[in-house]
């Protein structure tokens, strides 16, 4: 069972991976295809400009996908240590399914965005929970301002959202966990290189990340197999 000291800090990141074991495919699964489009070609602004019906069919059909999702024992383990830490906890997700707080989790740190929220691509209105656009709609969707209700997604060639509270976060830390990540993405990737030296640096998951020599520890199993024992929850 891992320790964790009453003075330690922990920041827990989580990626495809971890949403996987609950049946969601990975971005990057099947040479990242889809209907022969590369994901790139549905899921950055571009994409948007040229053709937001076919973005909005895409994005469609994973919330189709991600609705039938249950949460498995990986998140369920990091909720009930949220609830043992509380504030001393800092979770961050890559994944954009709402599976962390179906499993109990309050406070989780979307940095690529919400799957089952919109906004408006011209102004400021904050993003707003979206369960209906299950099927692609007929015609986009129009904010009072005249700009088109686009998926609140970080796509490709977009910033992450909340980088100053991760970054925040990551300084603060002196335990970090990353699990189910690829170790390819980032800025995500490089947030263990980021503490080299200064935090006890764990990775979880069934394969080699990219970057597991950055890591001081690392278990090569899969997240919901090994975190409820690894965390003792």
């Amino acid at each position: 069972m891992l320790q964790i000291a009453p003075s330690d800090r922990v920041f827990i990141l989580t990626g495809a991976g971890v949403s996987a074991e609950s049946g969601i495919p990975t971005f990057r699964g099947a040479g990242g295809l889809w209907r022969d489009y590369r994901v790139e070609e549905v899921a950055s602004p571009r994409a948007w400009r040229r053709d937001p019906q076919l973005v909005w069919e895409f994005y469609s059909m994973r919330r189709r996908v991600a609705a039938t999702a249950l949460p498995n024992p990986a998140h369920a383990a990091i909720a009930r240590l949220e609830r043992t830490l509380q504030q001393r906890l800092f979770l961050c997700t890559q994944n954009v399914d709402d599976l962390h707080e179906q499993g109990g989790a309050a406070r989780v740190t979307h940095m690529h965005g919400e799957l089952f929220k919109s906004r408006c691509d011209r102004c400021a209105m904050p993003p707003f929970e979206d369960r209906n656009t299950y099927e692609p709609p007929a015609e986009i969707p129009r904010c009072a301002c005249g700009g088109q209700i686009r998926p609140h997604i970080c796509w490709f060639g977009e910033v992450p959202y909340e980088l100053d509270a991760i970054y925040a976060a990551l300084s603060a830390c002196t335990l970090f966990m990353a699990v189910g990540t690829s170790g390819m993405v980032e800025p995500a990737a490089s947030f263990v290189a980021h503490l080299r030296g200064r935090a006890r640096t764990i990775y979880v998951g069934p394969e080699d990340p990219a970057n597991r020599a950055s890591f001081t520890e690392c278990y090569l199993e899969k997240a919901g197999e090994l975190l409820p024992a690894l965390l003792g929850c």
